[in-house]
């Protein structure tokens, strides 16, 4: 039997890389979550008027990797203090958010982030949300496993983003991701 977890942690790309040759992951996919809006396109979200955020969608097997060493795995990605986006991308579609399908994954989620805040690993508090999950619209297909499709466009923005550096910086290594 499969889960679904579903993690907005800024630009799809670099979630959806980071967590799809995770052991344990059976799939993953970049998306649109959250919001109000039927049916967004990636530009509906942009323009800002439809409240969903860029995500990813993680079905993962139980049997070998826990939805904690997810949760984990995903905070290893994003700065978990950043209110207005993540890195060079700025506004509420590149905020970070957990989606959590049952109250299992509600209380996982929320006792992960209070041991981050906890921890005193970062200066500011630990805004990302732990919301209910919503329906998941699936990005156009151009969005799908990009940094398999287009590997130098996608490192260069990876890199000149600034999450690599960051990440590098508070985690010590990139072997998190």
């Amino acid at each position: 039997m499969t889960k679904t977890a579903t993690f907005a942690g800024g630009c799809f790309w670099c979630i959806e890389e980071a967590f799809a040759n995770l052991p344990g992951v059976i799939s993953t996919k970049s998306g649109l979550t959250g919001g109000h809006t039927e049916h967004p396109t990636y530009e509906d979200v942009h323009r800002g008027d439809t409240g969903h955020r860029e995500a990813v969608e993680v079905v993962f097997d139980p049997g070998r990797v826990s939805y904690e060493k997810l949760v984990k795995h995903y905070f290893y990605q994003i700065d978990p203090t950043d209110p207005g986006g993540q890195f060079v991308d700025r506004g509420h579609a590149y905020t970070t958010a957990i989606y959590y399908h049952d109250p299992e994954q509600q209380a996982t989620a929320e006792k992960l982030k209070s041991d981050l805040e906890k921890s005193g690993k970062f200066n500011g508090p630990i805004v990302t949300e732990v919301l209910p999950a919503k329906k998941f619209y699936d990005a156009e297909e151009y969005h799908q496993e990009y940094w398999k499709k287009h590997p130098e466009r996608y490192k260069m923005y990876k890199l000149s983003s600034g999450r690599s550096e960051f990440l590098k910086k508070n985690w010590g290594t990139l072997a998190h991701t």
